[in-house]
């Protein structure tokens, strides 16, 4: 340590440090910073490209999802939480069948071992308990089988409560085993569309039997099968025809909406049902199904089609022709009215009316073969052409046609045919002339069923005009909703039997469409051997129990289906109503 010596030669007197830093020690100390920090550069760039890699990766995972088919890509995990069964929707997408896990009952005598005891306490003590958690079950016969020792089911659909209180019995030859079960949310509703599944996993009957196949495929159990029902149409309709059946004391009831453009089924009924979610052997009676399956003469509904094949042959061009409405005898048979309808009618008129006589001369005019030809463009002839597996035959006359045959066949009679082919016929005549098959499948816009044609559209539109006019002046006016422009027409037929017609028993008809100034929907409403009650002001014709169903269907379901009433539209009927006279009009018509 020195003392620093100034400029002036004179020391400060302070000490001085003589050792002094090297320059390389401060360089290397620089250049380790800048090392560090371009280390840690490095790693945070590192970091984010594996990010990047990362997120490359997932969104080219999620690109091979979104593009390929989904079904191949599922791994065993997904696999394992499929359904064992696909599900059914309706055209809204709600649900209408469903696969749940699900507990049974199940007694197995050997639980405690072969040749051991299989019930701890006695049968009846176990049978009595079991009674008190399942209300419905047969005490008796449930302790004759416990009692005997016999295994197998003893309930099916056992709730997780229900499993619970039968665990608390201590009774080891009680098992629940866990099972994948059909349910169906709506209970009965659409029960015939629907069918159901049995215990072998396979459906029956409805829509379940039809795509069985379909329903069971792996690859297909993440997609819904979309049928053209609107479950909100179903309701609808099942609630009107069940009111109207009871009304009248009806023994069964059918019917169906359809669309007339592209011949989707929105709602189709047959009652009584039964419930989907429990079939028994007391039930299975009403599996039948009366819209595509049971057959039917259907009266005087069949008259608008009569008249429109003499209009499309030429045969009636006058709307103001008069024809005789007097009974005549025709091969040993009178045709004749049910009462007197005067010395003579014209075409609206006999519309309106419901006149026998004056169908049997429009089918004279036209002839036995131009009918047999039209109805058989129009399906009479063959099973109705639907995707349900119960397609009833019709009653159709073979080889040529006798005069006779085809003047009952013109007002109905001699010929039985369902109700589905009378919507079938009806689509066609309002829809500009074009008959399709019906399908129980959504049809997309432009994609319906090429169809053939029938009518032609001038005959369709003076159709259309008739319909409304019998809705307005006919047996039709208790199914005139104001503002929907409903179009239709009764029939009431007597049902055969030994010997000949029974006169007690009728099938009372109404077929109709709406709105008739641009056709959408056809709804048919049938009931079987109404009887005449206050309801029906203690008569048994459709004029008085199935139309004013119609009536009280239409504007329940016209705005769920885009149909809104309008009083201010209509289809022009001038012409026609200039033909009827006034006390026609004012005259309260009976049915046929």
């Amino acid at each position: 340590m020195n003392a620093f010596a100034g400029p002036d030669g004179f020391t400060s007197g302070f000490p001085v440090d003589t050792r002094i830093v090297p320059p390389v020690k401060r360089v290397q100390l620089v250049t380790i910073r800048q090392l560090a920090l371009l280390t840690a550069k490095q790693r945070v760039l590192w970091v984010a490209l594996a990010f990047v890699f990362v997120a490359a990766l997932a969104l080219l995972r999620i690109a091979i999802i979104g593009l390929g088919d989904h079904a191949l890509t599922t791994t065993p995990f997904d696999e394992a939480l499929l359904p064992p069964r696909g599900e059914i929707v309706d055209r809204n997408g709600a649900p209408l069948a469903r696969a749940f896990p699900a507990y049974s009952l199940w007694f197995n005598p050997d639980a405690m071992g072969e040749g051991e005891v299989a019930l701890v306490k006695p049968a009846a003590e176990v049978a009595r308990r079991l009674k008190a958690i399942f209300p419905d079950i047969d005490e008796k016969r449930l302790a004759r089988q416990l009692a005997a020792g016999k295994g197998g089911y003893l309930r099916r659909r056992v709730l997780p409560e229900e499993a619970n209180r039968v665990l608390a019995i201590g009774e080891l030859a009680l098992e629940m085993p866990e099972e994948l079960d059909r349910h169906y949310p709506q209970g009965a509703m659409g029960a015939h569309v629907l069918g159901y599944v049995g215990a072998d996993g396979h459906g029956r009957i409805g829509m379940e039997q039809v795509l069985d196949a379909r329903l069971r495929d792996r690859a297909m159990l993440t997609t819904p099968a979309e049928l053209s029902i609107d479950l909100r149409v179903q309701g609808a309709l099942e609630d009107e025809l069940y009111k109207g059946m009871r009304a009248v004391n009806a023994v069964g009831a059918a019917g169906i909406v359809l669309d007339v453009d592209s011949g989707e089924v929105l709602a189709l009924a047959s009652l009584p049902s039964f419930d989907p979610n429990r079939i028994s052997e007391a039930n299975v009676q009403y599996m039948f199904n009366r819209v595509t399956n049971q057959v039917y003469e259907l009266g005087s509904t069949f008259k608008p089609l009569t008249v429109a094949a003499a209009m499309d042959a030429g045969t009636v061009r006058d709307m103001g022709r008069r024809y005789s409405a007097r009974p005549f005898p025709m091969d040993g048979f009178t045709i004749k009215d049910s009462h007197d309808l005067g010395d003579s009618l014209n075409v609206p008129e006999m519309l309106i009316h419901s006149s026998n006589v004056v169908t049997a001369h429009v089918v004279q005019d036209l002839g036995a073969d131009r009918l047999r030809k039209v109805m058989a463009d129009l399906g009479m002839n063959q099973r109705a052409q639907i995707e349900l597996p119960a397609r009833g035959f019709p009653l159709w006359a073979n080889g040529e046609w006798p005069l006779l045959r085809a003047m009952t066949v013109g007002y109905g009679h001699g010929i039985a045919v369902t109700p589905l082919h009378l919507a079938s016929a009806y689509a066609a005549m309002v829809n500009g002339g074009i008959w399709r098959p019906a399908t129980m499948y959504k049809v997309a816009p432009g994609t319906e069923a090429r169809g053939h044609r029938v009518f032609k559209a001038s005959t369709s539109a003076r159709m259309r005009q008739l319909l409304r006019t019998i809705t307005l002046y006919g047996t039709g006016r208790n199914a005139d909703a104001p503002g929907y422009r409903v179009g239709g027409k009764t029939g009431s037929a007597e049902k055969p039997g030994a010997g000949g017609y029974r006169k007690t028993s009728l099938v009372a008809t109404f077929a109709a469409a709406f709105p008739m100034d641009r056709p959408r929907y056809v709804v048919i409403a049938m009931l079987d051997e109404p009887q005449g009650t206050v309801a029906s002001s203690f008569q048994r014709t459709a004029a008085w129990n199935v139309a004013p169903i119609v009536g009280r269907l239409v504007p329940r379901i016209g705005p769920m289906l885009g149909v809104f009433p309008d009083a201010r539209r209509d289809v022009d009927i001038s012409d026609l109503v200039a033909v009827i006279p006034e006390a026609q009009k004012a005259a309260t018509a009976s049915d046929q």
